[in-house]
This record gives C-alpha cells, structure tokens and sequence, in this order.
C-alpha cells in the first residue's frame, strides 16, 4: 500500500469526497478539507468556464486563511475532476487553469491521457484516474498515474459492475501506487473495510450529497435520506454508459424504471457540460447503493467528525477482538 508523500500527515481520516455532476461545489469542497478530507468538484460544474479560475481562487483562498486561523487543525488539500472525452471541448482550457492554480491533485475520468499527467506532474501535483476495470487501470498505469480509483460494484454515477473484493485485489497486484476504493462508503466502518481489502483511501460521494453544503436540490437529498439500496437502477439509458440512479428520479420523470431501454455509448456528450438539456444528472439523480444507510442531512464537517469516530471506534473493536 502506498500514501503519496504530499498526502501524508494532511488527512483527518484516509477519505476523498467524490466529484458529482452538479452537487459538488466551492462550498463542499472546502467544508470537506476543512474537515480533513479531500474535497473534489467536477470542472465541467463551473459555469461558464472562466468560472473555473474564480473557484479555483475562492478555495485556495479560502483553505489557506482558515489554516492560518486554525494552525492546529488538519487542512486536506482539494482536487479537480477532468472528464477526459473527445466530446468535452473545455478539456484543454480547464487543465491549463488548473496547471496555472497548480492543483493539488486532479482525477481524470474515461481516458487517461499521457499530457494531462505530463502536466500535473510538472508542478508536483497527482494525478488520479477512475476505473470499473482491470483493462482499465492497465491502461492508466501506463500513463504513469499516481493513484487508481477503483469504481466498484454499487458506487454512484458510473460505476462499474465488479466487487470490491474482486478488483481491489487484481488491480493491487498490478499496481503498487495509491489505489482508492470507491462503492458505498457511507461510514467510517467503510474506510476501516477499504483499507483491510489493500486499498489506500476511501472514495465517497452519495453520502455527502446528504449535506448542507451540496448543491442537490432538497428533494434530490430528501430521496436520499428516504431511499434503500433497491431503489437503485443500474441503467445506460442516460449517458450511453452504466450509471445508479434513483428509481423515484426516473419514476418522477414519466419512465418505467423496471423497463428501461438499452443506451448508446456513441451519445456519451459533455460538449455542454452540466449544462446540458439532457435529464442525467440534473433530474435523473444519480446514488449509489449505500442509500440505505444514510439517515439525516447533516453539515458536511459534522459528517466528517461522525465518521472519524466510527473510524476509530471500529479500529479499537477490531484490536479488542
């Protein structure tokens, strides 16, 4: 198992929060590293894109006067999302503003492209790059990344339909850099389970969509709170690729979700990034299986230290045993 260096001593708990389309913004970012956990957006959320640099600066800003306020406590540092697709044209604009802001760490998704490394490396950022497969990570392991996110059976957004038990161990024998888990981390007892399967981090994104800080509309985190793992349709209707969603989302807007067709992966298209008329994302509402245990919305640093506790309550169980 290996922690990159730049990450060591920076962590409250070994967790990142998620990127999510539309839900994750400057504010949950910085709660989440204010709390001690990485905190992440997806580029494609700044709107229009010159918003990009003004988020970027409001979080810099903002982590680096509450560390100077609060030297005693542990500040994460934050990442940015890329969707590396031949179909989102803000690609090559956005890495550049990231490069100049020199983000800590960036997590590439779809493609694993050689210049975005080249370039995060350059200034001694990390590069992260999610996969739902062994080929997959091959294939990032190539491009010389830091970390694989391995997007098991039952995570959020596009996940991928193998078992934790399954990929963590073949990617780990593979790939001796970080590897991060990511499919129903709900608690802290999750991340104590991540690290016992070989994995580095914790991956979680459907459980901080139950924050304050989210930008999910209260229903979208009202139908959280009220869902259950069976309520989760795994579909590609949406995007061309599998993704979980919420079945009341797809109920609420006229489909069967028991009799969804088939997409096509050739109408996967970020050219208009979260902007887009297409309903995934905005009202088809993508969750992960780990529904079932989220009970209450909560500020996302209160969520934080709850799972701290877990955290180390379950690893002294563990001890006692």
């Amino acid at each position: 198992m290996a922690l990159p260096e730049s990450l060591e001593g920076r962590l409250r708990i070994p967790l990142i929060g998620a990127p999510m389309f539309i839900v994750s913004g400057p504010e949950l970012v910085i709660a989440q590293c204010k709390a001690g956990i990485i905190g992440s957006f997806p580029a494609l959320n700044a709107r229009p894109k010159s918003a990009l640099d003004d988020w970027l600066k409001q979080i810099k800003d903002e982590l680096a006067e509450y560390q100077q306020d609060h030297p005693e406590q542990t500040v994460a540092p934050f990442a940015v999302n890329q969707i590396a697709h031949a179909s989102n044209p803000r690609l090559f604009n956005d890495v550049e503003t990231c490069v100049r802001h020199e983000v800590p760490i960036i997590i590439t998704s779809l493609r694993p492209p050689e210049e975005i490394v080249t370039a995060v490396h350059g200034y001694g950022g990390l590069v992260f790059h999610d996969v739902v497969s062994l080929r997959h990570a091959r294939k990032a392991i190539e491009q010389g990344v830091d970390g694989i996110i391995a997007v098991c059976a039952g995570a959020g957004g596009h996940a991928g339909p193998v078992s934790p038990f399954a990929l963590v161990k073949e990617i780990r024998r593979e790939f001796a850099g970080t590897l991060i888990l990511s499919g129903c981390i709900t608690t802290g007892n999750d991340i104590v389970a991540t690290l016992a399967m070989g994995a580095d981090l914790a991956y979680s994104g459907t459980r901080f969509i139950a924050t304050n800080e989210a930008r999910a509309v209260p229903t979208y985190k009202k139908m959280i709170v009220d869902s259950r793992a069976e309520d989760i349709v795994y579909t590609s209707l949406f995007t061309g690729v599998h993704g979980s969603y919420l079945r009341g989302s797809i109920a609420n807007a006229g489909l069967d979700p028991f009799n969804l067709p088939e997409g096509d992966k050739n109408d996967m298209d970020f050219s208009h990034g979260a902007d887009t008329e297409a309903k995934a994302w905005k009202d088809i509402w993508g969750a992960g299986q780990g529904v079932g245990t989220i009970d209450e919305i909560l500020p996302a640093y209160d969520l934080v230290l709850r799972m701290e506790r877990e955290y180390r309550d379950t690893l002294e169980q563990l001890k006692a045993r």
